[in-house]
């Protein structure tokens, strides 16, 4: 079991429509897996860690965490830690503080020692890849040439388990003050 949380955002159903679009086209490696999402924490293989453990500390740092409002105005090339890929990424201009922030609160205590800091954490929403990254640099370029936004709100957090190439809903968390 590979335990982690991400949020599956609400969207306006147009640009929900045009990244799955996108995505069927281009993300061979998520699109059929998972819907769009934004990862707070990778999936964590320990045996160290219960599902039951792993769930009470995500409760515990959400709790008073209201939701994030965001809005996504260009993508960026990242190159994958583990796969020889690259991936197209929406990044949120307003509300990335909140994102990161909420990602570095999530990752402290019990999950501490699972934050990778060998790689940058960039809050974003992964719309394709492919091994070629000058492939994947010319749809960064074809998005970021024109003008769009695309708004978004985070009411909950979603942990997950993905394991063999399965992602699977475990648990949803709503966001708010309680």
């Amino acid at each position: 079991m590979a335990l982690g949380v991400c949020a599956y955002p609400k969207l306006k159903d147009k640009d929900f429509k045009t990244i799955q679009d996108f995505r069927k086209e281009n993300d061979e490696l998520y699109y059929s897996i998972a819907k769009p999402h934004i990862a707070f924490v990778f999936p964590i293989d320990n045996k160290e860690i219960s599902q039951e453990q792993f769930v009470k500390e995500i409760y515990h740092h959400t709790k008073n965490v209201e939701s994030i409002e965001f809005e996504m105005k260009c993508t960026t090339v990242n190159k994958d830690a583990f796969l020889p890929y690259y991936h197209l990424l929406l990044v949120p201009d307003k509300g990335y503080h909140k994102i990161v922030k909420l990602h570095d609160k999530l990752y402290s205590n019990l999950l501490f020692p699972y934050l990778r800091l060998d790689i940058d954490f960039i809050p974003h929403l992964g719309i394709a890849n492919a091994k070629d990254k000058f492939e994947v640099k010319k749809w960064a370029d074809q998005w970021n040439k024109k003008e769009f936004s695309i708004n978004g709100m985070i009411h909950s957090l979603t942990i997950v388990d993905y394991s063999m190439n399965i992602l699977t809903d475990i648990e949803q968390i709503n966001l708010g003050k309680s």
